[in-house]
């Protein structure tokens, strides 16, 4: 008789862990996957162009229904899980039944984080994370309204990009002195703006969040400086917290994330976390890379094969507004560090190395970021790159000639 398996969330991370289980052992784990939002599972990496009318809905869907029946997963969606019970091994659901599990995976993922200043709760201010929140901005940028986006990383440039081009006139604010700071140099982050600039985007760095203006709805955003830019809509895109409340509350040990040895295991051994909502080795990833990773290794250890997480190289390869941008490791001069750069303002173009001890420990490249896996590799391996120090900006097929 097959073990029951019991998911909860519906995400990118879940939805690559039944796949990996299903690949490698299909039939071994009655699975059950239980999601807070009423629809099936789909690629928050996808917003961004369905927020500019790139795509529609039904591309950025996951897995056809078909796909979960085909594989035998009961699906329950709309009904998030109230609570745990370890001493019974039961899930409740909010609607009131409640699941037996022999193995429990939490995949709850994060939460956006909100602004506490004052009128943050006016209507008209919103997060920038699930599929309502699309719909609510595409219906006021289709309009030609005045955004604010408050947030200039990842999440914050892609909502910014993702209204411009659906047709409102947007105002980018971050507190920052340049935007993708986690990501970015200072060099690599100006270039980024400029052509995010061109784009439409009003940019503000520098720039803290005092309050929110409105009489029943947000009207305007107050600066620390005493600026007011006018908004009628706020998207608040700051970054988000794992989403550990249900783990707590079951007694699991948690600190920023859900805590997980290098098994991907809760200490209670019949629980399992990944993707964003797990906490490893001190570290809460935010990106769909580590999940998949995770949802691999706990799929294997699910199967029969004892694979160890050791942790994720932190990589980020995505595309703002047409703009390719890529970092992975070390992005900072430091002590030990040197660098090789490909500077070409022109068009756009920023290509930085970092090296330590021969070693390519990190990279970034902002419009161009052709060999960005190849890089990734050099800096995943701890190979040697004495020899072709001086052709990395040039790509991998010139650095293999020259090492040949």
């Amino acid at each position: 008789m097959a073990e029951p398996l019991v998911i909860v969330g519906k995400g990118m991370a879940a939805t690559r862990l039944v796949e990996e289980i299903s690949r490698r052992a299909l039939g071994r784990y009655a699975i059950a996957v239980i999601g807070e939002e009423p629809r099936l599972a789909y690629n928050r990496v996808l917003l961004s162009p369905l927020l500019a009318g790139e795509i529609g809905q039904a591309d950025i869907e996951l897995k056809p229904a078909g796909w979960w029946q085909a594989n035998g997963v009961s699906t329950f969606y709309g009904r998030p899980v109230t609570a745990i019970d370890r001493a019974a091994k039961t899930v409740t659901l909010a609607d009131g039944p409640s699941l037996p599990y022999g193995k429990l995976v939490l995949a709850t993922g994060s939460r956006p984080i909100r602004l506490s200043c004052p009128g943050a709760d006016l209507p008209g201010v919103l997060t920038f994370r699930d599929m309502a929140d699309v719909a609510a901005m595409r219906e006021r940028a289709a309009s030609g309204a005045r955004i604010v986006v408050i947030g200039g990383g990842l999440l914050g440039l892609e909502a910014a990009t993702g209204l411009a081009r659906a047709g409102a006139a947007v105002t980018l604010i971050h507190l920052a002195d340049r935007l993708m700071e986690r990501q970015l140099d200072a060099q690599g982050a100006a270039i980024l703006a400029e052509a995010i600039a061109y784009r439409g985007v009003e940019i503000r760095l520098n720039a803290a969040t005092e309050r929110f203006l409105g009489s029943g709805r947000v009207e305007a955003v107050e600066l620390a400086d005493g600026t007011t830019i006018p908004a009628d809509l706020v998207v608040v895109a700051i970054g988000v917290r794992p989403q550990i409340d249900l783990a707590r509350a079951a007694g699991l040990g948690v600190q920023r994330g859900v805590l997980v040895d290098d098994g991907l295991a809760t200490d209670d051994p019949a629980i399992f976390a990944i993707g964003e909502c797990a906490e490893h080795r001190g570290l809460a990833y935010g990106l769909v890379e580590p999940a998949y990773e995770q949802a691999r290794v706990l799929a294997a250890r699910l199967t029969g094969t004892p694979e160890r997480y050791a942790g994720s190289l932190l990589a980020t390869n995505l595309k703002v507004s047409g703009v390719g941008v890529f970092s992975a490791g070390e992005f900072e001069d430091g002590d030990g560090t040197e660098t090789v750069v490909l500077r070409d303002p022109a068009a756009g173009i920023y290509r930085k190395f970092v090296l330590r001890q021969g070693r390519l420990a990190g990279c970034v490249l902002i419009g161009d970021t052709q060999g960005a896996l190849f890089y990734l590799g050099l800096i995943r391996s701890r190979q040697d790159v004495s020899a072709i120090r001086a052709d990395l900006p040039f790509g991998e097929s010139y650095c293999v000639r020259e090492a040949a």
